[in-house]
């Protein structure tokens, strides 16, 4: 979701801009991101293809 289109309730004003308090809890609602700005969506693949290579490499090495 985007929040390009969206108007704010409170300043009447395009929530992309910031304009008000309750402009920029909007902004950050609709933008969430995960630790740091990487969003959850790579943290999970990240740590998805960290669990595949540690189960090969025990499966290759036998332990």
């Amino acid at each position: 979701m985007s929040c390009e289109h969206l108007i704010c309730a409170q300043c009447a004003g395009p929530v992309v801009e910031g304009r008000c308090p309750t402009c920029r809890a909007g902004r950050a609602k609709v933008h969430h991101h995960g630790f740091g700005g990487i969003s959850p969506t790579l943290i999970a693949i990240v740590l998805i293809v960290v669990l595949v290579c540690t189960l090969a490499l025990r499966h290759l090495y036998g332990a």
